[in-house]
């Protein structure tokens, strides 16, 4: 039996452990959004060792487990190299990284999908490379793919409980703690899913509307 008081009692925690999800969520986009794009660019536009390198990259970032990558930044790469992080930044990080591979993938597909025939009109208009690039391929691509974006805004949001394994206080692992204490897992972790599904619901929401404006304003 779910008792709704309890969830009331710590809903502090709860709450709190939401916030720290959406930052973590939003970081992690930001990263895997620009991270994503430059890498689309390279594999598009750079030379062979570059297109090799981030092939690469891809391959092993997407073969691998996100909770492999996060103990691997948090218990092998930053040790081994001197760095001292916070377990809340390595989160960040290893999931901007992982969402840099992916979000790669939904760049480069919106950018062949734009007409060479406005590229080679660009280009008699005496256009820069740098200037296509930046003045009419991104947008529209960007365009294309939001839908695409969106979904792995929303896959963020649910990847960010994976940060609770290296001690980060989010939803997930504030969950845990609530558990510990009380016993009633049937409880807590009905709570942490339904404040899940109502933070994706949320952003699902907002970012169909925003999709629904980006129509309006193309047509």
């Amino acid at each position: 039996m779910i008792h709704v008081e309890l969830l009331y009692t710590y809903a502090g925690y709860l709450l709190s452990g939401a916030l720290v999800a959406l930052e973590i969520a939003a970081m992690a986009l930001v990263i895997g959004v620009v991270g994503g794009t430059l890498l689309a660019l390279v594999q598009l536009y750079g030379n062979t060792l570059l297109r090799i390198i981030g092939h690469i990259y891809i391959t092993i970032i997407r073969g691998t487990p996100m909770l492999v990558q996060i103990y691997a930044l948090s218990f092998a790469v930053f040790p081994a190299l001197g760095i001292a992080m916070s377990a809340f930044w390595i989160a960040v990080l290893a999931i901007g990284l992982n969402s840099i591979a992916y979000v790669s993938q939904m760049v480069r597909a919106g950018i062949q999908a734009v007409g060479n025939g406005q590229i080679e009109a660009a280009q008699t208009l005496g256009f820069s490379p740098s200037q296509i690039i930046r003045l009419i391929i991104l947008p529209q691509a960007f365009r294309a793919i939001f839908p695409s974006l969106s979904n792995e805004c929303v896959m963020l949001i649910k990847d960010s409980s994976l940060a609770s394994v290296i001690g980060v206080a989010e939803l997930t692992h504030q969950g845990y703690f609530i558990m510990s204490i009380t016993f009633d897992a049937l409880t807590v972790y009905a709570g942490v899913a339904l404040i899940y599904l109502v933070m994706t619901s949320a952003v699902s929401l907002l970012l169909h509307f925003a999709e629904q404006r980006l129509m309006y304003v193309k047509n």
